[in-house]
C-alpha cells in the first residue's frame, strides 16, 4: 500500500515536471520567433484535465490548480522578457498571497486553458490574474501577489524591474478591492514574531 501511495505521488509530481518543461519550452519558441509580448498582454496556455489531476469527485482537485496556474506565470514572465531580466541580475519572484474563487468544475480529459495576465502593482509587488476558461467562459480565478527578491538579498525595487525591462511602467493601477485583501491577507514579517494562537 505504501508503495502505491508513493507511485502515486512520484506520478503526479512527473506529471507536472513534464508540463512545466513543456511550457518552459513552448515559450522559449514563442519568444524567438515572435519577440517580447507586452507586459499587460494575456498568455494563453492550453491544457486537458489527466488522471493525475483529479479528486475523489472525479473533478480537477482544488489543489492542483494553483501547479497549474503555475504554467501561466512561467509563460508570461518569459514571454514578456521578465525572466531573462531575473536570470540575468540574479533575482527571482516568490508569491506572497493568492487567492482563489471557483465558478465551475473541470472534469477528466476536459480541454481548457490558463490565460494569465499582470494586474498591477504597488510598492513592493506585482499581482497577476490566471484563469482556467473553457470556450471563453470562466471555470475559476486566481489572483496572486509576487514579490521580486534578489539572491544576494533585499527586494527589487519595480522601477529598477520596468528600467531592466526596457519598458515603460504602464500596467493599470489596481482595483481597491485587490489593495485590501492584500492588506486583511498579510502575516507579520519575517523579522516580527508570528506566534500560531488560536483565538
Amino acid at each position: 500500500m505504501r508503495d502505491l501511495s508513493r507511485m502515486r505521488l512520484t506520478s503526479r509530481l512527473v506529471n507536472v515536471w513534464w508540463r512545466t518543461l513543456l511550457t518552459i519550452w513552448r515559450a522559449k519558441v514563442l519568444l524567438r520567433r515572435r519577440g517580447r509580448i507586452d507586459p499587460a498582454s494575456v498568455g494563453r496556455v492550453r491544457l486537458r484535465t489527466l488522471p493525475t489531476d483529479i479528486d475523489l469527485l472525479r473533478h480537477m482537485n482544488n489543489g492542483r490548480y494553483a501547479s497549474l496556474f503555475d504554467l501561466g506565470r512561467f509563460d508570461l514572465l518569459i514571454r514578456t522578457g521578465i525572466w531573462d531580466a531575473m536570470n540575468e541580475r540574479g533575482w527571482y519572484a516568490v508569491v506572497a498571497n493568492e487567492t482563489i474563487t471557483f465558478r465551475k468544475s473541470l472534469q477528466l480529459w476536459q480541454r481548457f486553458t490558463v490565460e494569465s495576465r499582470l494586474y498591477g502593482h504597488d510598492d513592493r509587488a506585482v499581482y497577476q490574474i490566471h484563469r482556467a476558461v473553457v470556450d471563453g467562459e470562466i471555470y475559476a480565478e486566481m489572483v496572486v501577489r509576487a514579490r521580486f527578491l534578489r539572491r544576494s538579498g533585499g527586494v527589487v525595487p519595480l522601477e529598477e524591474l520596468f528600467e531592466a525591462l526596457h519598458r515603460p511602467d504602464d500596467l493599470p493601477p489596481l482595483p481597491e478591492w485587490v489593495t485590501a485583501w492584500a492588506t486583511g491577507a498579510a502575516l507579520p514579517s519575517t523579522k516580527a514574531p508570528a506566534p500560531s494562537e488560536w483565538r
